[in-house]
């Protein structure tokens, strides 16, 4: 009751409440300058903590001091300057200590600065009560005393308790019952009594409330300047805000802004990422999408999972970042998620493409060799693995009659039967093209037969394409381990042996390796990567044969012949490689080497004597021959009559349109075209009408068979005939004795060229062989013999 007494009626209630009213507002200020202090980077602390100080304390000494002059304990009042002015320093020192502990991250910081507050109010009310002066004795309760100083502290602990929670009305109300409750609690526990009556009130009363309104409008300017600062700050803030929003919109990720755990702002992509409407996101603590989010690191991309729609796992990538740097409990984290399903996705299919082939769906090459790798490195229960290496017969028909797209349909149906025919340990895989293989653990080698016929008939079941039914064979070479090889690399040699003998017979299609029917093969292959190397080694090597006229003897040109001489002094038939190189391909760089060799050694003989360089049909028929001659003899420097290219009937027959196209560009250069082991062809007559050769070569053959019966002298005679009546000179070939000279040159022969004028020499000779000279020297026959 001396509380509500004191209040009602030792009171102006007018300007009590004035200070209310300047308390609410000053509360209000005082807790939303704390927030932006909590939230405060740490270099603005200091400016928002002064900012606060000069708030709070104002709001308290104004507080105070209209209450104080609205005190009427019926005796003139009077208050000391110097006092009055401390108390004002107290509160604003103490307010601005309280509020920089309140707003720290310890634990208990919020209340320990409530309680801090309501020592600076009961410090501040104090001093203010020590400079109050009058013609009275004045009495003290000190029941009362703490009493105000316990309201002070309990509500000034609870006021801050609650600033750090959501709420905005609870903190006002608990600091303004503090103030209140400490100020009329602190004047209910004083007792004034009077020495001398008061003689004019009227006139002390005006005064008061003249000096009320003074120091009310001077807190309200203090107050209004921590109101335009925090309203200038709030602006700057929402622009930043807007500008954030502006930015996370923008992005393809998912962001969140969050603080204490709790969204702020996020923005489209990740609301439908977790199937959320965009405004239901703000306000929801953000673990009920990331489960993990107080956990994870700061500046450190994590893998994690978050909840979707229908509570499915989405996989995400999550980027976090702490806004501003600040190490405080509320601080403001920016969270980048970003959907991993499609580059997951995206990387399983690359998984699958690096190990499967991209057009079946069968292992590829790599699958395949680690498989076999593992069966052979591994033992297997049975002890023996069967290598299958399979090609598809008849599959280019398929693709130059139907097209490459039908091809590809035929391929994706036979893979599929493949895999259906397959049994638990059986691996099939699809290395290119039509080329599959298999393996499977066998106890016998016969067992490898039952998978290469199930395979087989599923290849060779008729496949219905979108406009045709086709049907194509399998050639199986099956190769087994350790029998056939003791590794996996000689094991797929040996079984791709074994596949071409396959291909190559008319009457089986399934054939085992058999060392000794597939050595020839192997002998081939390993010629062909010797020839690689010989030809980067530099082993091979030129040789000159001569050719002279029939009627003077005199040298009319040399033939270039190819020898290769092994390392080791092995000497390798023309015969043997070179079907081979033309087989492989080799031919193309060889017959290059061979061309651009023999045209710059031609090019230093003092005498200008023809060369006759072989071209086979594979070089003949590449577009580029024209190009190459031309510019071979530009480097050289040989004049390009001195050039004669031959050619054989065979390489006519191929192509003769585009034959004859390439042969009448090489003629445009000046080069002479010579036709080659003549005779032995399938078409010679229509040959000669086609193109007009500069040169006939007359077969080795008839020479050999020139003293065997009449026939060949009388196919020689008819070729030399041919030649004068279409005006093409003829040279023989493999002429080696006297006789055949002789014979040609009573028959009309115009050149001839063998053994019997010289043996090829790796420099060109300057004249023929003395055995041949005795035929147009006869005074010489007695030193020739």
């Amino acid at each position: 009751m001396r509380f509500f007494t004191c209040l009602t009626g030792d009171h102006n209630l007018w300007l009590v409440g004035l200070a209310a009213a300047l308390c609410l507002i000053g509360s209000i200020i005082t807790f939303r300058l704390f927030r932006r202090l909590r939230a405060a980077e740490k270099g603005a602390r200091p400016a928002w903590t002064f900012m606060g100080a000069i708030a709070t304390g104002a709001t308290i000494w104004c507080t105070h001091f209209v209450a104080m002059i609205a005190y009427e304990p019926g005796t003139a009042i009077r208050y000391e300057p110097m006092l009055t002015g401390l108390s004002l320093g107290v509160a604003m020192l103490g307010s601005g200590l309280a509020l920089w502990v309140a707003s720290r991250a310890m634990r208990g910081a919020a209340e320990l600065g409530g309680v801090l507050f309501g020592l600076t109010v009961t410090a501040m009310h104090y001093t203010g009560m020590a400079g109050f002066a009058t013609d009275a004795v004045i009495h003290w309760s000190t029941a009362y005393v703490g009493a105000s100083v316990a309201g002070a502290v309990v509500f000034g602990g609870l006021a801050f308790h609650l600033a750090r929670r959501p709420g905005k009305l609870g903190p006002v109300v608990l600091m303004v019952l503090g103030i209140v409750a400490l100020h009329f609690t602190g004047m209910a526990a004083m007792t004034v009594i009077p020495l001398a009556p008061l003689t004019d009130a009227s006139v002390g009363d005006s005064a008061n409330v003249a000096l009320a309104f003074a120091v009310a409008a001077v807190g309200l300017m203090i107050l209004g300047a921590g109101v335009a600062t925090y309203v200038l700050d709030l602006q700057f803030r929402i622009q930043a805000k807007a500008r954030l929003e502006h930015l996370l919109e923008g992005s393809v990720d998912g962001m969140v802004v969050a603080q204490d755990g709790v969204v702020l702002s996020a923005n489209a992509a990740f609301a439908d990422l977790v199937g959320v409407d965009h405004g239901a996101l703000v306000g929801e603590p953000l673990s009920r999408w990331i489960a993990d989010a107080a956990h994870l690191r700061t500046g450190a991309l994590t893998q994690s999972r978050i909840a979707g729609p229908a509570g499915a796992e989405i996989p995400v990538e999550i980027a976090v970042r702490r806004d501003g740097g600040h190490a405080v409990e509320s601080d403001i984290m920016i969270y980048a998620v970003r959907d991993l399903r499609t580059r997951l996705a995206q990387e399983r299919r690359i998984a699958h493409l690096a190990r499967n082939d991209s057009l079946t769906g069968l292992p590829n090459r790599s699958s395949f060799l680690e498989w076999l790798t593992r069966q052979t490195a591994d033992p297997v229960p049975s002890g023996k693995v069967a290598l299958l290496a399979m090609d598809m017969d008849r599959f280019k028909e398929v693709n130059d009659v139907h097209g490459h797209a039908a091809g590809d349909q035929l391929l994706i149906q036979v893979a599929e039967r493949m895999r259906a025919t397959l049994r638990p340990g059986e691996f099939v895989a699809r290395l290119g093209g039509d080329e599959f293989v298999a393996v499977v653990p066998v106890q016998h080698r016969e067992d490898a037969l039952d998978l290469a016929e199930r395979l087989r008939d599923a290849v060779t079941a008729p496949v219905v394409l979108d406009h045709a039914e086709v049907s194509c064979g399998l050639s199986v070479g099956i190769a087994v381990w350790p029998d056939d090889a003791d590794n996996a690399s000689a094991l797929i040699n040996d079984a791709d042996l074994a596949m071409y003998r396959a291909k190559a017979s008319l009457s089986v299609d399934i054939c085992f390796y058999e060392e000794e029917m597939d050595e020839a093969v192997r002998v081939r292959r390993r010629m062909a990567q010797q020839m690689r190397e010989a030809l980067d080694q530099g082993q091979f090597s030129l040789n000159w044969q001569i050719q002279a006229a029939v009627d003077t003897g005199a040298v009319t040109g040399y033939e270039v012949l190819l020898r290769w001489i092994q390392p080791d002094g092995t000497f390798v038939s023309p015969a043997d490689f070179i079907p081979l190189a033309e087989e492989n391909g080799l031919i193309l760089p060889i017959g290059e080497w061979v061309l651009r060799t023999a045209c710059a050694e031609a090019a230093a003989w003092p005498v200008p004597h023809k060369i006759a360089v072989n071209l086979s049909p594979v070089q003949l028929g590449h577009v580029d021959l024209p190009r190459l001659v031309h510019q071979v003899l530009i480097e050289t420097g040989l004049s390009p009559s001195r050039l004669e290219l031959e050619i054989t009937e065979t390489a006519m027959i191929t192509d003769m349109e585009r034959t004859t196209h390439v042969l009448r560009q090489l003629k445009l250069l000046g080069v002479s075209i010579a036709m080659d082991d003549f005779g032995t062809g399938y078409s010679s007559l229509s040959t000669l009408r086609a193109f007009p050769f500069d040169k006939i070569k007359l077969d080795r053959s008839f020479m050999s068979e020139l003293d065997g019966g009449p026939e060949s002298a009388a196919i020689i005679r008819a070729v030399l005939a041919l030649g004068e009546s279409l005006h093409i000179p003829v040279l023989a070939e493999g002429v080696e004795t006297l006789d055949q000279l002789s014979f040609l040159r009573d028959q009309g022969c115009d050149e001839v060229q063998g053994y019997l004028l010289g043996r090829p020499q790796k420099t060109a000779e300057a004249e023929v062989q003395p055995a041949a000279r005795v035929l147009w020297n006869p005074d010489r026959v007695t030193a020739a013999a």
